[in-house]
């Protein structure tokens, strides 16, 4: 490992917060890591970080080698990037980040249509569902629900995601016909539940056009998108899931949407998000390569819902 490799070694310590993380990140021991940060330190000749048992901080120099290193990192990813715009094939890696779900449905089939295309691209996906930062863990392309707040970053719209209101046979028949907001919150649901996040109230428009909202009866809590389904499918509970959410339990007769004279919000919009507005050649086609997957006006997911464009008040 060269001297820049080692100051960018220390760029990414300071924003992972640990040897330990770092480590875990690139697969080698800690002490590898350690090892690394003590010889910038011998070259430079100061001391970079406060070591104790259980947390790093920066000295003043430290303080000023972060900054150099921040520039170095954003020089280098410029040139790699410009290089890029001239190449009349794309070629190199291509950092992929993405929620859970929406990474395993179509993301990875984007990945395998891509490869078959782009031979000379090598891929990495990485798949979790976390607002990950872009430019400190060196990623091309990030596919999130929700356009990016007070960001730096560039946003393409990919596809929207509403939501409906599902419950299996074996949920109506045991509990009856649901027509009215009021048996909708008495009955118990499951719901997505992650770090600072409970999504168990969803909103709506009412007959005189205002803003209302329902809150679901919370029997289950999960962390995963994909149990939410599959609770509803087993019939304990009823369930809010997005479009993107259902694959052939609608059509497959496990779920019925329910609640469907409701006019409900739309959850959100799936977007690409990238560092740079003149994006490398390799991040634009794959973009497409991914739309043109999910499609254009209607995404795929909402053909897995017969008659969905006339449920929900979307008529």
């Amino acid at each position: 490992m060269d001297f820049p490799t080692r100051l960018l070694l220390l760029l990414e310590v300071v924003e992972l917060g640990s040897f330990t993380k770092v480590s875990e990140q690139r697969n080698v021991d800690r002490s590898v890591i350690s090892k690394h940060i003590s010889r910038l330190e011998e070259e430079l000749g100061v001391r970079l970080l406060n070591r104790t048992t259980r947390s790093l901080s920066l000295t003043a120099a430290g303080n000023e080698m972060v900054n150099q290193a921040k520039s170095l990192r954003t020089l280098l990813s410029n040139t790699h990037r410009l290089a890029q715009n001239y190449h009349a094939e794309p070629k190199g890696v291509l950092r992929i980040t993405s929620s859970t779900l929406f990474g395993r449905q179509h993301v990875q089939q984007a990945v395998l249509a891509f490869q078959q295309q782009y031979s000379d691209v090598d891929i990495e996906l990485r798949l979790e569902d976390r607002v990950v930062d872009m430019v400190s863990e060196g990623f091309d392309i990030g596919f999130r629900i929700g356009k990016p707040k007070a960001s730096s970053l560039i946003s393409r719209k990919i596809a929207r995601n509403r939501l409906l209101i599902v419950a299996s046979p074996a949920f109506i028949q045991n509990y009856g016909e649901i027509n009215t907001v009021e048996q909708l919150e008495s009955l118990p649901a499951t719901v997505y539940s992650g770090p600072g996040l409970l999504l168990d109230t969803f909103s709506y428009v009412d007959d005189n056009q205002e803003q209302q909202s329902f809150q679901l009866k919370v029997a289950y809590r999960v962390n995963d998108v994909e149990m939410v389904t599959k609770s509803a499918v087993a019939g304990n509970t009823l369930a809010v899931v997005t479009a993107q959410m259902i694959e052939g339990e609608i059509l497959e007769g496990k779920l019925i949407p329910i609640m469907t004279h409701l006019h409900l919000d739309d959850f959100g919009t799936f977007y690409a998000v990238y560092p740079h507005r003149d994006a490398p050649i390799k991040t634009k086609l794959f973009i497409e390569t991914l739309k043109s997957i999910i499609g254009a006006e209607i995404p795929v997911w909402e053909k897995q819902i017969p008659h969905f464009e006339q449920m929900y008040g979307r008529q």
